[in-house]
């Protein structure tokens, strides 16, 4: 009868004592969160629950285990499953508690911030230490799992010798790995480029989505995803629309006849853009760059907050211009001469007196 309480009785208080320090942790996280609102930490703790209660229940277990004398037969190698068990479960918990942490420095950061350049650093920075500490967990606790096995303990111990021998491999195989780590590195903490910002890379005109260790996405306008390596940021030139303020300047330009009416045109401009609401008030201006023998070149500038509004003030004025020339001056409009040009009076009178 003892052989079966007995494991009843200690899987029974490990499980009572995993819901019961769950339970209470939750009640403390609850109440440091109601008291503290300012800071969303302890919110972001209660993430940590169910790792947590798998480190308990699985310390519980190793801990009592031994004393249940059941499968004896098997007993070492259930210990050593639930030793596994309990670094993974370690490791689970310390990556959900450090995202906590570093999450709420930056919500905090970033509700007190007026710069959105500075925000948008700290949240590509934060976004690599997190990754890097993930990182560095796993390989620990992977480390950790290995050495409990005798098997692969004696075969790492056996491979010591020729470490010095593996680490030049390795170092060649990885060598475009590590140079894209070590770039991604020099990203974060460069300040060249940061989630949220607009680049324009090899033609294409984007916003950096996401920045790993490894790789850097850009989303175009058109919602496509652009996945380069971050080396390519470290060692080509790229624009960064979004680097020192966001607002921009714009040029519409027009292909014009000679005949434009000019003055019309600029206050038919500052009306257009009155009326725009991605016009930030800046700057604007109508003046003639270039001509040639059948057209003239106008180039239209404004000014807008971002890149976003840029393209639509552009747009806007490019179309309601053509709309306003083509009903109310459509001379104005570059034609094709398809006829001899008339002769003038002088002429006609001088071939008058040949005659």
């Amino acid at each position: 009868m003892e052989d079966v309480t007995r494991p009843l009785i200690v899987v029974g208080a490990s499980l009572v004592i995993t819901l019961l320090v769950g339970w209470v942790a939750d009640r403390l996280l609850r109440r440091a969160d109601a008291r503290h609102p300012e800071t969303p930490l302890w919110g972001l703790l209660r993430r940590c629950g169910p790792p947590l209660r798998a480190l308990v229940c699985t310390a519980a277990l190793r801990g009592s285990y031994d004393k249940t004398h059941l499968a004896e037969g098997h007993a070492v190698g259930i210990g050593r499953i639930l030793t596994l068990v309990l670094i993974a479960a370690a490791a689970w918990l310390a990556v959900r508690a450090s995202a906590a942490v570093v999450e709420s420095t930056y919500s905090r950061y970033a509700a007190g911030a007026r710069d959105p350049a500075r925000v948008r650093r700290v949240r590509t920075q934060v976004t690599l230490i997190q990754r890097v500490v993930t990182a560095v967990v796993g390989v620990v606790a992977g480390s950790a799992i290995l050495l409990t096995l005798p098997a692969l303990r004696a075969f790492g111990t056996s491979m010591l010798a020729s470490a010095g021998i593996v680490g030049i491999v390795a170092g060649i195989a990885a060598q475009s790995t590590l140079g894209n780590m070590f770039a991604g590195l020099s990203i974060a903490f460069g300040d060249m480029v940061r989630i949220g910002d607009t680049v324009v890379v090899d033609g294409e005109w984007g916003t950096v989505e996401e920045i790993t260790l490894t790789f850097l996405s850009v989303r175009t306008w058109d919602e496509r995803r652009i996945t380069m390596p971050v080396s390519y940021f470290t060692s080509k030139p790229f624009e960064n629309w979004s680097r020192g303020g966001t607002q921009k300047t714009g040029t519409v330009f027009l292909h014009l006849d000679h005949a434009a009416p000019m003055e019309a045109m600029r206050e038919k401009l500052h009306e257009i853009l009155r009326a725009s609401p991605a016009w930030d008030g800046r700057d604007w201006g109508l003046a003639v760059t270039d001509t040639t023998p059948s057209t003239i070149q106008v180039r239209a500038l404004v000014t807008a907050r971002d890149a976003d509004d840029a393209w639509t003030v552009r747009c806007e004025v490019r179309e309601q211009l053509i709309g306003w020339l083509r009903e109310e001056h459509p001379y104005a409009l570059p034609r094709l001469a398809t006829a001899p040009a008339p002769r003038t009076a002088r002429k006609d009178a001088a071939h008058a007196e040949v005659a």
